[in-house]
């Protein structure tokens, strides 16, 4: 029953975000020119470069994703769509589980995809690239599941869009360090595992936690 509400949550969202393509293409098209546009800023020193490109790609991919979370409960808010899995036998913490990862799969799945790509231009060698894709991996989930939180506390009030960034940057503030700082890491020598340990950790408490705290915001703001 709890699998069940997951599932269709899932097929759900997925199937309306096939028919709205240009959401998800708005969040990477915005990744792809934050990433594109800043080595143009900065120059052709290649040094220079590899020394910016973990902290650069991890901030498009960060503010790309905070583009779909404002979108995530808000229609389903507006037609009471969001009332109904309130209301519905089926766990609404599983529901919720079913939409972040749906959003992690528009937003955050593209974006490891490209990364390695973007991350050539930087001058970045092979193992920082797949470190860079791995540190991806691990963290944007983190993005979408603290990211599905604030979205919920900010449903329904005005300017919420702006209220979301002040709320949810903070949080992402540690994802970003360990992401970022496990391909700094391997750049200048050194083992990035400690980083890549602790945004696993992250990644098991956000994706632990955050459904079951998404629902009780998301309640609050139906009352």
């Amino acid at each position: 029953m709890m699998t069940s509400g997951f599932i269709t949550a899932l097929r759900r969202d997925l199937l309306l975000a096939a028919r709205h393509k240009s959401e998800w293409l708005t969040a990477l098209f915005f990744f792809v020119m934050v990433t594109n546009l800043l080595p143009l800023g900065v120059g052709p020193d290649a040094a220079l470069l590899r020394k910016i490109a973990p902290g650069v790609l991890w901030i498009g991919a960060l503010l790309s994703t905070l583009l779909g979370l404002q979108r995530l409960f808000a229609s389903d808010y507006a037609d009471g769509t969001l009332e109904q899995m309130a209301l519905s036998p089926t766990s609404l913490s599983w529901l919720v589980a079913g939409k972040m990862f749906t959003h992690w799969l528009v937003c955050g799945l593209p974006v490891v995809l490209m990364a390695p790509l973007l991350g050539v231009q930087f001058d970045l060698p092979s193992r920082s690239l797949g470190l860079l894709t791995l540190s991806l991996l691990l963290g944007t989930p983190i993005l979408s599941a603290v990211g599905s939180v604030g979205a919920a506390l900010t449903l329904g009030v005005r300017s919420s869009g702006a209220l979301l960034s002040l709320l949810i940057l903070p949080l992402y503030i540690p994802a970003l360090i360990f992401g970022a700082g496990a391909v700094e890491a391997d750049l200048a020598g050194i083992s990035p595992q400690g980083h890549l340990s602790l945004l696993g950790a992250l990644l098991l408490v956000s994706v632990f936690f955050s459904p079951w705290i998404t629902a009780v915001a998301l309640r609050i703001a139906l009352e």
